[in-house]
């Protein structure tokens, strides 16, 4: 009875092999390959051209977490409204009530995040 569930998976045990053999060899071809040797300029900061002002583990503003949920609210809305608006005809009038609550819910957090002054950038 065994038998044919592990002849099942088989393929799928494989595959998590080779793959698990795959990136054993990149990581440590990657260690073997790389320069270990630091200098000045590779040292040096590189995004931006300067060295930083401050300490990078100072606190940020709450605007920014503010943010980061107005985006999650938004992002969470559009991908549930594309399924939603495309399966409408079949789901009748429990599901268009059920995304009514949902959309409420999305709308509470938007006032939420207004009222906070998360729009209000300065």
């Amino acid at each position: 009875m065994t038998e044919p569930l592990l002849a099942a998976y088989f393929p799928v045990l494989v595959f998590l092999g080779i793959a698990a053999g795959i990136a054993i060899a990149m990581v440590g071809g990657a260690f073997l390959a790389a320069k270990q040797k630091p200098y000045a300029e590779k040292l040096s900061a590189y995004e931006c051209g300067f060295a930083p002002f401050d300490d990078t583990r100072r606190r940020f503003d709450v605007r920014f977490y503010l943010v980061a949920i107005l985006f999650i609210i938004f992002d969470l809305e559009v991908a549930f409204l594309f399924p939603w608006a495309i399966a409408l005809g079949d789901i009748g009038w429990l599901g268009f009530c059920s995304m009514m609550g949902f959309l409420f819910v999305l709308t509470v957090g938007f006032v939420y995040e207004w009222r906070k002054g998360a729009l209000d950038w300065e």
